[in-house]
């Protein structure tokens, strides 16, 4: 990832990167791992990793590989594994690390656009 300095208007500053520009979508995700399963939902979504809402009672740790299965309309169905990489109160932030071959295209086709663009965010 590329870091750069970014100065607010009271001259404070924090480190400011580039990411894969994220698509908001809201759809159905189911989160499974070793049995333990989690109905939630999809905030939004990049060429690297989702974030989810995080459901009640959902206690995972950052690190942790989770199968999250995406339902997009009737005939959009992306199965993939995800690590955890951020977690807050409300969400979860999961960077992909296995798409299956057969997955790949359907989710560049869903993304776009999208997945050729890079955002800045800051950090904090």
């Amino acid at each position: 990832m590329v870091e750069l300095m970014a100065t607010d208007k009271n001259g404070q500053g924090g480190p400011e990167q580039l990411r894969p520009a994220r698509m908001q979508i809201e759809t159905t995700v189911l989160m499974s791992r070793h049995g333990e399963s989690h109905p939630t939902e999809l905030v939004d979504i990049s060429a690297t990793g989702a974030l989810l809402r995080r459901p009640l009672g959902w206690s995972g740790e950052v690190g942790q590989s989770w199968v999250l299965d995406m339902i997009f309309g009737h005939n959009l169905h992306i199965h993939l594994e995800a690590a955890v990489v951020r977690i807050s109160d409300h969400h979860i932030g999961f960077s992909y690390s296995r798409i299956p071959e057969d997955k790949q295209v359907p989710l560049w086709n869903l993304l776009g656009g999208y997945a050729d663009i890079l955002e800045y965010w800051k950090d904090g």
